[in-house]
């Protein structure tokens, strides 16, 4: 076992994780002048890749390599890790002509992952790698190279990858999400693969969340305010508000439950006169087709409880309550 050094004091705890921060953060940062033509030349293989992307990589390098996978299936892109020492007892069948493997390895010289590079070579597939050294075994056998240079462990004797995998991770991260940047990859392609989580219901359709149908609390202009009281306590699910229509049925104001009470506190309450007098005129809207993210943006930014959603020609379709997005958690 390792013998303790004498208990270090706060002051010399922090200072040393400070280093680790900082060097960490110099190997990350001395990446974005290594960036080049071979970067390029990787998004550009990546973004006509007709298969399967193919992340490898053994020990630390092998768990960024997975990472790499996750993070290319939820922006869209068909991946999947391979093991190489699997692969090479028969798992590289998960392999086709026309994909396009990533090999991760700081030191280019990884037996299993060198052993890999043959059999991938019989399938015509493009292998770009990630590696400190161009010139090191797995650079010289790659088609594409994307080095981050030699690294500096933060580790006190040098050798834990610390520096050397963060500056690894950063790289696949530049690469996945350049492409994602190229191919133009949008909040709701985003939502069609995240149906769960908190990621998944912030980016959904307002669609999805709405009240529609007859829990749409609606009313025509010259309907009197006792009317309008009922339909909205009656409305499935006691919205607080109805949205307000024209004869053509476009949303011209909406009524809630606080202009109600303020009309009872300055004592102009008048069951008998059409709602169009004491409505709010021209209240913030959104489309069934936006995300509910910038829904609740609006809401918060007006400060309101209740957000009317129109179609392309101003029609009332639906009501966006905030109670539904609780109940949803999505706020």
């Amino acid at each position: 076992m390792p013998r303790r050094k004498p208990a270090a004091t706060a002051n010399q705890v922090l200072a040393f994780a400070r280093t680790v921060v900082k060097s960490e953060a110099q190997a990350i940062a001395s990446l974005s002048p290594r960036l080049g033509p071979d970067f390029v030349r990787a998004v550009a293989a990546l973004d006509a890749c007709k298969g399967t992307v193919v992340c490898t990589g053994l020990g630390k390098p092998g768990f960024i390599a997975q990472k790499l996978s996750a993070t290319l299936a939820s922006i869209g892109v068909p991946s999947l890790y391979l093991h190489p020492t699997e692969a090479l007892h028969g798992d590289i069948g998960r392999v086709s002509k026309g994909d396009v493997v990533i090999t991760l390895s700081n030191s280019g010289a990884t037996d299993e992952v060198l052993e890999l590079l043959v059999p991938l070579r019989r399938l015509g597939v493009t292998i770009i790698a990630l590696t400190g050294d161009r010139a090191s075994p797995l650079g010289q056998r790659a088609d594409i190279v994307l080095e981050i240079g030699r690294v500096d462990e933060a580790c006190p004797m040098g050798l834990v990858p610390t520096a050397s995998t963060a500056a690894l991770h950063a790289l696949a991260d530049a690469l996945a999400m350049t492409l994602s940047h190229q191919r133009e990859f949008t909040p709701r392609d985003y939502a069609l693969l995240h149906p769960a989580g908190k990621l998944g219901r912030s980016v959904m359709r307002v669609a999805e969340v709405m009240r529609a149908g007859d829990r749409n609390p609606t009313v025509h202009k010259r309907t009197k305010l006792s009317q309008v009281v009922l339909v909205m306590t009656n409305t499935p699910g006691r919205p607080g508000a109805a949205n307000v229509v024209d004869d053509k049925g476009r949303l011209i104001g909406i009524f809630t439950d606080g202009d109600l009470r303020r009309l009872a506190e300055r004592k102009r309450l008048n069951f008998r006169i059409p709602v169009e007098k004491v409505m709010t005129r021209q209240p913030r809207c959104i489309g069934p087709e936006d995300l509910v993210l910038g829904a609740i943006a609006l809401m918060r930014e007006a400060q309101i409880d209740q957000l009317p959603v129109i179609d392309a020609e101003g029609r009332s379709v639906g009501l966006l309550d905030v109670q539904d997005l609780l109940a949803a958690r999505l706020v």
